[in-house]
């Protein structure tokens, strides 16, 4: 199941990039982003979790400007 989600998480990143509005794609980029900092804590993934959060940090800041 665990396995199952991180595909899911997977899939929402590759449909973000299919995006032709630009704020879209980054608020279903960081939607995809939050599932990979949940699948990375399930997994127990450090570096999944800590890269996640910043590229949501990233998209706030870019949606807000």
């Amino acid at each position: 199941m665990v396995e199952l989600f991180g595909y899911f998480s997977m899939i929402l990143v590759l449909v973000s990039m299919l995006m032709k509005d630009m704020w879209m794609l980054r608020l279903l980029n960081s939607i995809a982003c939050g599932c990979f900092v949940v699948y990375g804590y399930m997994i127990g993934s450090f570096p999944i979790i800590v890269m996640n959060i910043l590229v949501i940090f990233i998209n706030v800041y870019k949606m807000r400007k």
